[in-house]
C-alpha cells in the first residue's frame, strides 16, 4: 500500500504550555504514529455490523447532491453509518474542479465529523485517457500511448493525471486496462495497449507507478483491470465470453497483470464481466484467491467493475437473487461494490443473519478498504 512517515507532532495551547498531543485521549485508531495495521485492528473492533458494511459500499456523488452542493438530508439518510467509496465526484456531476475540490471536502467533513467512527471515504474517478471531467487535461487513448513504445511517456502522463486527481479530491483511478487485443471487432481496442503482452505490461507498469508515484499527497492507489481475459470476446462483442485454454491464459493474458502486482506492486484490481468456461471472472476463486492472492502475493483491493456483482443474478444467471449474488462475489474476494451498493447493502446482512456468509469474510474485506 502507500506507507507514509509520522506526522509532524500537533501542538495545543493549554495554560500558556505547548504540550504535544498523545494517544491518552483519543482511541488507537486515530493515533497516526502507530502502524496502519494497529489502527486497523482497533477500528475493526469498534465497528458495527452495519459499519463494517457500509465500507465495502458505495454511493453514486449524484445521489448525495442537491443542485451541486452535499445535501445534509440525503447525507443523512445514506452516510449515517460510513461508506467505502465515493463515484465519481467530478466524472458523474460535470461540476468544474474547483467545485469538485469543495464538494469532495464537504462529504469528507461529514464522514469525519458526523460519523460515530468518523471514517473518510475513498473517492475513485475514471481515468484511462487523462482525468474524466470537466476541465481536466485529455492524453491520448491507451492504444495511442502504445504506440509510442515509451513506458517512460506513459509514466510521466500518469504522474499529472494522479496530480489532478488528487486536487479534484480522488484517491484511486480506474485504470490501468491491461487486457491483451487479440480481436479488432471488439469495441474497446482504443483502451488497450494492443496485442503483445510484453508491450502491455511495459505500458501497464509505468502506468502503475506513476500514479502511485510520489508521496500521499500527489500519489492514488492505480486499478488494474480487467481481470482477466476481456480483449478476446466471443464475436467481438463486449462482455461475450472468451474462448481461450488455461495456457493461453496464463502466457498471453495474465503476465501484465502478474507484472502490475509483481513489479510495479499496484493496489487495487477489477474483475472483468465476462466469464471463462462458464464462470464468471466475479466468481472465479481460481483466478482471485489461488493465483492473485496466492500465487502472485497480492494484498490490496479488489473492487467490482460496475454493477458486477448484480450481474451475477441478473445477466450470468449464476445467483438466483442478490443474496445469493453478495455471498458468491464476497467469498471469491470482491472487496468493494462499485458504483453504488446494492448487493452488499441489505443482501449481504441477510445472508450473514442466516449463516450463508461468514463474518470473517466480511472482516477480511473490511480490513483491506481500512
Amino acid at each position: 500500500g502507500l506507507h507514509r512517515q509520522p506526522p509532524v507532532p500537533r501542538y495545543q495551547r493549554r495554560r500558556g504550555q505547548d504540550t504535544r498531543l498523545t494517544s491518552v485521549s483519543r482511541p488507537a485508531y486515530r493515533d497516526a504514529w502507530l502502524s496502519i495495521e494497529e489502527r486497523v485492528r482497533d477500528l475493526l473492533g469498534r465497528m458495527s455490523r452495519d459499519e463494517k458494511l457500509a465500507q465495502l459500499g458505495s454511493i453514486y456523488v449524484y445521489e448525495l447532491l442537491n443542485g451541486p452542493r452535499l445535501d445534509p438530508e440525503r447525507a443523512t439518510a445514506i452516510l449515517s453509518h460510513g461508506i467505502g467509496q465515493i463515484s465519481r465526484i467530478g466524472g458523474a456531476s460535470a461540476l468544474p474542479p474547483a467545485q469538485v475540490a469543495a464538494l469532495a471536502n464537504a462529504i469528507q467533513a461529514y464522514l469525519v465529523d458526523e460519523t460515530r467512527l468518523g471514517i473518510p471515504a475513498i473517492v475513485h474517478e475514471e481515468c484511462l485517457a487523462g482525468y474524466m471531467s470537466t476541465g481536466a487535461t485529455s492524453f491520448p487513448q491507451g492504444i495511442g500511448m502504445a504506440a509510442t513504445w515509451d513506458p517512460d511517456l506513459a509514466h510521466d502522463v500518469a504522474v499529472a493525471v494522479a496530480r489532478q486527481l488528487r486536487s479534484a479530491g480522488a484517491h484511486q483511478g480506474l485504470a490501468p486496462v491491461l487486457d491483451v487485443c487479440r480481436d479488432p471487432r471488439w469495441g474497446r481496442v482504443e483502451e488497450t495497449a494492443g496485442e503483445d503482452p510484453y508491450l502491455v505490461a511495459a505500458m501497464g507498469v509505468a502506468t502503475v507507478r506513476g500514479l502511485q508515484a510520489g508521496d500521499e499527497t500527489m500519489a492514488v492507489v492505480a486499478t488494474a483491470k480487467h481481470f482477466a481475459g476481456h480483449g478476446v470476446p466471443e464475436g467481438g462483442m463486449n462482455s461475450a465470453p472468451p474462448h481461450i485454454g488455461p495456457r493461453e491464459l496464463r502466457e498471453v493474458f495474465l503476465p501484465p497483470f502478474e507484472a502490475a502486482v509483481r513489479v510495479a506492486g499496484v493496489t487495487s484490481f477489477m474483475h472483468a464481466y465476462h466469464e471463462i468456461d462458464g464462470i464468471p471472472c466475479i466468481a472465479n476463486r481460481e483466478l482471485l484467491v489461488d493465483t492473485l492472492r496466492g500465487e502472485w502475493a497480492f494484498a490490496g483491493t479488489l473492487v467490482s467493475d460496475y454493477n458486477g456483482i448484480e450481474e451475477l443474478a441478473v445477466t450470468h444467471r449464476m445467483a438466483a437473487d442478490l443474496e445469493e449474488a453478495a455471498a458468491i462475489a464476497i467469498e471469491a474476494g470482491v472487496d468493494v461494490e462499485l458504483p453504488s451498493t446494492a448487493a452488499y447493502g441489505a443482501p449481504l446482512q441477510q445472508a450473514l443473519e442466516s449463516g450463508r456468509v461468514d463474518e470473517s469474510d466480511v472482516d477480511r474485506s473490511v480490513a483491506r478498504v481500512l
